[in-house]
């Protein structure tokens, strides 16, 4: 077994787990931190790098008294794949997101899929792309504030306002 490559899964697994800490505890800056030379791609345009990803994040998701979304990520079937040659790593997994309040009992508000791309660049692993595909959607009016409708041109299908789901 190449010991390198067990080290390597581990350390794209914990930059996964960190996405999910910081949002949760609502550190946005965290968050973009995470992907200050890298793209999220979520049901809107590509947001490239640090201040965007940040920006996206506080512009959409409801903070609460105690700063945080009252959110709880959880991430399962995950699965990495390592290219040590070429310093690269590709994972997908399943992403749940739980959400309560004091008046609003534990729920599952969204569930679906991330795909990541990282890179190692001087000895450190580090995100490149996210693409988030939500298939589930529960309540997310706690969660989510309402987005402005994409422009709609008179030739494009009506859309039913979740970009990605399946």
């Amino acid at each position: 077994m190449n010991l390198g490559i067990g080290a390597d899964t581990g350390a794209v697994t914990r930059l996964i787990a960190k996405y999910a800490e910081l949002v949760d505890t609502g550190d946005f800056a965290g968050v973009g931190e995470l992907f200050a030379d890298a793209v999220f791609i979520g049901s809107g345009a590509p947001i490239h790098g640090r201040e965007a990803v940040e920006k996206m994040l506080r512009d959409t998701v409801i903070l609460y008294e105690d700063g945080t979304p009252r959110t709880h990520h959880v991430t399962t079937n995950l699965a990495v794949d390592i290219d040590e040659e070429t310093g690269t790593a590709a994972a997908r997994s399943y992403v749940t997101v739980f959400q309560a309040l004091p008046d609003l009992p534990l729920q599952a508000v969204a569930a679906g899929r991330y795909s990541d791309r990282f890179e190692r660049r001087d000895g450190l692993w580090r995100f490149v792309e996210r693409q988030v595909r939500i298939h589930l959607v529960g309540d997310i009016s706690r969660h989510l504030r309402p987005q402005p409708p994409p422009a709609h041109h008179p030739d494009d299908p009506p859309s039913l306002g979740i970009a990605d789901t399946d």
